[in-house]
């Protein structure tokens, strides 16, 4: 009776867990195409990473700030002999 019991638990077990395993195997393929996608989505997101910051190292240039406050705002360059500076500050008391 008992080895009967075992033989059951043997031809119900196999195919059990051959279909398990083909279930992991499965399961890990469809994994391992998400982790492609998602390496494929992050170096995308670096490359335009990269463009934006090379953008702003164009747009923040000194050259081209000065040409738009020169030919855009009309501003111009001051001597320094007509730069009046004001320094407004605590007064400390010398006298004791």
């Amino acid at each position: 009776m008992l080895k009967r019991l075992l033989l059951y638990f043997w031809v119900i077990s196999i195919p059990l867990f051959l279909g398990l395993n083909a279930w992991q195997a499965a399961r890990y393929y469809q994994l391992a195409e998400e982790v492609r996608r998602l390496e494929k989505v992050q170096q995308d997101q670096i490359e335009q990473n990269k463009r934006i910051v090379a953008g702003i190292a164009v747009l923040s240039g000194s050259e081209r700030i000065a040409k738009i406050a020169r030919d855009e705002l009309l501003l111009q360059k001051k001597d320094p002999s007509e730069i009046m500076q004001i320094h407004i500050g605590k007064r400390t008391n010398q006298d004791g």
